[in-house]
């Protein structure tokens, strides 16, 4: 309602303006021929004229009206230089934060609604450089003043800021103006005051701020390297420190542009994923999702059984998975590609020199141009009493420790409720192993959609996992050699033995012993990184898990090339790194993936949207396989095709979602999703179902109620 009423009263003022002809008012001639009696009420009356002359300067600015330049005139003409600018520097500045906060408070929610995605990536520019675009805009008098307050209006600008930058920022052009409204007498059209002179010499002006910014960064960039002595020349072109997915191609890509490029890596080349995270944990699902196939073989009409196998030789065809891929990541190839490859630990000692303690015993030191930093993450192990005394593995060592046993641990308790802890629980499970799968959290895979956490908690106790949620790990014991863990569960305490311990609670970048500490790299749960990657040493880069926010071995990848070309050639053109659209995966069975937005945090950034389901049971190869759990779920704005988000939950759910990734990265809506002819039958054609169920509820019904009287009328 106030919203309405303040409209209101601003359609009453702009139409009164044009009604009554008041702009006719606000002309040179006018002002000219009405001096003379101006300047007889301010004699009689100096402070009710200025009071009424701000006020209505004021009000000319808030609504936007015409007529702001010849009032300015009329300040220099009737007040003087000093008086008048004054006055028009706080009354331009008050009135155009009015029409800021109007527009902010008419319009912002209904564009942020409409273009929620992209004025959130708007504002997040505004809330770094704003105030510097701002004030470039009021230095160049070119730019309509009244357009800029409506515009930034919608952004998220304080509107302090937006006062104080917009009052220094007016001051110069106003006291132009006021100045030359001292000389009317001389002024035949405004033209004379805004010559392009002046105007180029405004605009030259406006660059004055991002002139600024750059002696600013060259102040900063001679502080943070003073002390330093940077070497005349170097050894190299790139030191990588990490041959995890981050480190290997960053350095694949510095060889492929024929730089000289070392990587540094103390344990096995590949990194956490190849060793320990991606590649053994898909091993594992895959030995465990044919024994749950075994054990309901009757799904498929023929004889079920319970599957016999030897826990060592599962264990045995994981770490053959890992041998049979490592070739990909090892030393030799990369050696080929053009790349130097030290094996051992290597610390930064200044901002160009590298010192690596090789695993052969040998020391080297090596100067280089630029750095990038993939030591990637680990587990993060809770700080539980008694953790110690009961023994534990974590989801990066229980591959060698499990492969020490001849047989499977008869009960195991997974600690964690995200995708590590919900992959591993269903795939020791499904090998016979007694799960208990504790959560501090109320559901499992608390990121996703409250749905999905239903049918993950639903896919997991089928698995034969026991899944406590709301349960809070408090201690170990080893009780006359029985182990347990201690959880709490409404406000009530109770003991879970087990064989078997797994954290897979989350992980923890791995940022000690490499000489951030000493070089004072700022560092949080990761290293503190600007849109290019660069620490805030701008030689220093970071990528892959050390780096975030997400830790995927497919964003390390795509961080790795930011991070590779911004250190070879920065010094020419730089890239911020593009987080727009992320894919992931959870490869619980059924598989559960998605890109972009879900419900809740639709819900949570307040973005307008439909939600459009297409459920698997409907799909003809899902039936087929007996795989019709899930869904296909696709998050567009209202009455729009845009996709704004996806999650898919079923078989090949990762495989299924590219498509999807494709369209978002390329602005292609359902429509083209739905045009395009997908092979029957396969799991792929739930994409364009999910498609034509959004067109069947956007169909134009009053076009298609024509249609249905022009083919009877057809009929006769």
């Amino acid at each position: 309602m106030k919203k309405i009423l303040i409209l209101v009263l601003f359609t009453i003022a702009v139409a009164s303006f044009f009604y009554f002809d008041l702009g006719s008012q606000l002309t040179l001639a006018n002002l000219k021929e009405q001096q003379a009696a101006f300047d007889g009420q301010y004699r009689a009356a100096p402070f009710l004229v200025i009071a009424i002359f701000f006020l209505v300067y004021v009000v000319t600015t808030a609504a936007s009206l015409p007529g702001a330049l010849i009032l300015t005139l009329a300040a220099g003409a009737l007040f003087g230089v000093v008086t008048g600018t004054i006055i028009v520097s706080f009354a331009s500045s008050i009135g155009a934060t009015i029409a800021f906060l109007s527009s902010r408070y008419l319009f912002r929610d209904a564009v942020k609604s409409r273009f929620g995605d992209r004025l959130k990536a708007i504002d997040n520019g505004v809330e770094k450089d704003g105030p510097f675009y701002l004030l470039t805009l009021r230095l160049v008098p070119v730019f309509p003043f009244f357009l800029i307050n409506l515009l930034m209006g919608l952004t998220a600008i304080k509107a302090r800021t937006f006062y104080i930058v917009s009052q220094i920022g007016m001051l110069l052009g106003t006291l132009v103006y006021v100045n030359a409204g001292t000389q009317l007498a001389n002024i035949e059209q405004v033209g004379d005051i805004g010559s392009p002179g002046l105007l180029l010499s405004f605009a030259a002006l406006g660059i004055t701020p991002w002139i600024g910014k750059w002696i600013v960064a060259r102040i900063k960039r001679r502080k943070v390297y003073a002390g330093y002595t940077k070497p005349k020349k170097y050894d190299r072109n790139l030191v990588v420190i990490g041959a995890g997915a981050a480190g290997l191609v960053s350095s694949y890509i510095a060889a492929t542009v024929k730089a000289k490029v070392t990587l540094v890596e103390a344990g096995e080349m590949g990194g956490d994923c190849l060793n320990y995270g991606c590649v053994p944990s898909k091993a594992l699902i895959k030995s465990a999702k044919v024994a749950q196939q075994m054990r309901h073989a009757d799904a498929y009409g023929l004889q079920k059984t319970d599957p016999q196998y030897s826990f060592k030789a599962v264990m045995q065809r994981i770490h053959n998975v890992i041998a049979d891929i490592a070739p990909h990541d090892s030393v030799e190839r990369y050696t080929e590609l053009g790349v130097d490859v030290v094996k051992g630990y290597a610390k930064i000692i200044d901002p160009w020199t590298v010192e690596i303690k090789r695993n052969d015993g040998e020391t080297q030191r090596l100067t280089t141009r630029s750095i990038i930093v993939a030591t990637g993450g680990a587990p993060f192990v809770p700080p539980l009493p008694g953790l110690d005394d009961v023994g534990y593995v974590t989801s990066d060592t229980l591959w060698e420790e499990f492969a020490k046993l001849d047989d499977i641990p008869k009960r195991m308790i997974i600690l964690g409720g995200g995708p590590i802890g919900s992959e591993l629980s269903q795939a020791f499970a499904r090998l016979g192993s007694q799960v208990t799968q504790i959560e501090r959290g109320s559901r499992l895979l608390s990121r996703e959609d409250e749905d999905v956490s239903a049918l993950a908690k639903a896919a997991q106790q089928a698995s034969g996992v026991d899944v406590r949620t709301d349960h809070e790990a408090l201690r170990c014991e080893l009780v006359n050699g029985e182990k347990r863990l201690i959880v709490s569960a409404d406000d009530k305490e109770q003991a879970i033995v087990f064989d078997a311990l797994v954290i897979a609670v989350g992980r923890s970048a791995r940022l000690s012993g490499f000489g951030l500490e000493e070089l004072g790299i700022e560092t949080g749960r990761t290293i503190v990184t600007d849109d290019i990657l660069a620490t805030s040493y701008p030689n220093i880069f970071a990528a892959g898990d050390v780096a975030g926010p997400y830790q995927f071995t497919h964003v390390a990848s795509h961080q790795a090339w930011y991070a590779s070309v911004n250190a070879l050639f920065g010094q020419f053109r730089t890239f911020k790194a593009d987080y727009r659209v992320i894919p992931w995966t959870t490869f619980i069975d059924p598989e559960i993936a998605r890109v972009g937005l879900n419900e809740q945090e639709a819900r949570e950034q307040d973005i307008a949207h439909e939600v459009t389901v297409y459920q698997m049971d409907e799909l003809d190869r899902a039936i087929a396989e007996s795989a019709t759990q899930g869904f296909v779920k696709v998050l567009t704005p209202p009455g729009k095709d845009k996709i704004l988000g996806v999650t898919i939950v079923g078989d090949h759910a990762g495989e299924l979602l590219a498509e999807y990734v494709l369209a978002m990265k390329y602005k292609l809506g359902l429509n083209k999703i739905l045009g395009t002819i997908h092979t029957y039958p396969t799991m792929a054609e739930a994409n364009k179902y999910a498609a034509g169920e959004w067109k069947r509820a956007h169909a134009p019904q009053g076009l298609l109620r024509l249609v249905e009287r022009y083919h009877s009328w057809m009929r006769g």
